[in-house]
């Protein structure tokens, strides 16, 4: 069962802070190799953000979630370079392309449970991931698409690091706030019910079906608009990086930091996009670090760290109170 801590409120202070601790770090951090890792991890969190409404508030488990990252990057750069479209119109129709995927894909599914949503999850991703692959008048197949244009607004244009740092968490905050008025609203509280006891939550009203669907698609628009600012962020891409192994990381990214509120999937996504830099020893044996590291969260802290935290906290005042 979920734990769903704080008030509205008490979200917004934290996200206060964060956004202080955010500005810190635009202003004293100047090499560009340190800023350009804080923007992935702010491009990972925003499509992590996505699959922890779904996974940790509905409770559905999807294995296939890099798919709709792709679909936003490869729409980002397909309609740009081939069709000349606008980058920000491109963007919106890889949004639009992966929600009607989700849809598609969705209606089946999520009748499913457990492993089996899983295998199915699955079984698109690796789909989608072929059709990257085979396509190549379109996507430039295995040897990836090149020359995908920058991000402009009027006459700027995001070609610097604390630029596109600026934009991707300007664009993370944005949605982390929408984020906590959907799962403090009463549609969010009907699916956090379905994540809890999905039985429970049908006999009391809820379109459970209808529920999953919407999560579902709105996990999917989040994970699209992450691949979009990918593309555009590093000018080329590839299916190498849209592949199984994307998958799992956000679903490990989602594990480790709590499944159980928001905050975890920023966390957990921090942990693992940054974890590289401090292991690159073991940069060919990543999948085996990343099952260590889930396996040994999942043992000591089933429930994430955020909420492993919390916990700790809690016992600790409980115990300097009562003490």
């Amino acid at each position: 069962m979920n734990i769903h801590f704080g008030s509205i409120r008490y979200q917004y202070i934290g996200l206060l802070f964060f956004v202080i601790f955010l500005f810190l770090i635009g202003f004293f951090i100047k090499n560009d190799y340190y800023l350009n890792v804080f923007v992935l991890i702010g491009i990972q969190a925003i499509a992590v953000l996505g699959l922890s409404l779904l996974m940790g508030y509905a409770g559905q488990v999807s294995l296939g979630h890099a798919a709709f990252y792709g679909l936003g990057a490869y729409a980002s750069g397909i309609l740009t370079i081939h069709y000349g479209l606008n980058p920000y119109l491109a963007m919106f129709c890889g949004m639009a392309i992966s929600a009607l995927m989700a849809l598609i894909v969705g209606l089946p599914a999520l009748r499913l449970k457990g492993h089996y949503l899983a295998m199915a999850t699955l079984g698109f991703g690796i789909i989608i991931n072929i059709c990257f692959k085979e396509m190549a008048s379109l996507t430039g197949g295995p040897s990836g698409l090149v020359g995908i244009p920058m991000l402009k607004f009027l006459n700027f244009t995001f070609d610097t690091s604390i630029s596109y740092f600026c934009l991707v968490w300007s664009i993370f905050i944005i949605l982390m706030v929408l984020s906590l008025h959907l799962v403090n609203s009463p549609f969010g509280r009907a699916f956090r019910a379905l994540g809890s006891h999905e039985a429970a939550a049908q006999a009391m009203g809820v379109n459970t079906h209808i529920a999953k669907l919407i999560v579902f698609i709105i996990s999917a628009v989040y994970a699209s608009l992450a691949g979009s600012l990918y593309a555009h962020f590093v000018t080329f891409i590839s299916p190498a990086s849209f592949g199984f192994i994307c998958s799992i990381k956000m679903v490990t990214m989602v594990a480790i930091g709590g499944m159980g509120t928001l905050w975890g999937a920023l966390l957990g996504t921090s942990i693992l996009v940054s974890l590289p830099e401090f292991l690159t020893v073991f940069s060919d044996y990543d999948v085996l670090v990343y099952g260590l590291i889930l396996i040994i969260v999942m043992i000591f802290m089933p429930e994430g760290i955020v909420q492993a935290s919390i916990k700790i906290f809690r016992n600790f005042k409980y115990k300097e109170t009562n003490g």
